[in-house]
């Protein structure tokens, strides 16, 4: 349960940030968001007509295998890095 209050609060936490992240820093909280709460990617890559799903859909595949636990601690840890670093 513990877990999941600190997945939730990062989730607000980063809504508030001062200063909007990096694209980089977007597609890491999208990924592992993603693989936390979905685990591994489903479906089919988006086409090179639709480059900002495809981006999207490579930084969650880049998760693949990684448990959910760890992706939100993963998520908590980045958000917690993201709050110093902007605000």
């Amino acid at each position: 349960m513990a877990d999941r209050d600190a997945f939730v609060d990062a989730q607000e936490r980063v809504k508030k940030l001062s200063r909007r992240p990096s694209n980089a820093e977007l597609l890491d909280l999208y990924g592992l968001y993603k693989q936390a709460t979905e685990g591994d990617a489903t479906g089919s890559r988006p086409g090179l007509l639709d480059p900002k799903g495809r981006a999207k859909f490579d930084a969650w595949t880049s998760r693949k295998g990684v448990a959910r636990a760890e992706a939100k601690a993963r998520y908590v840890a980045l958000v917690a890095d993201l709050v110093k670093k902007l605000g």
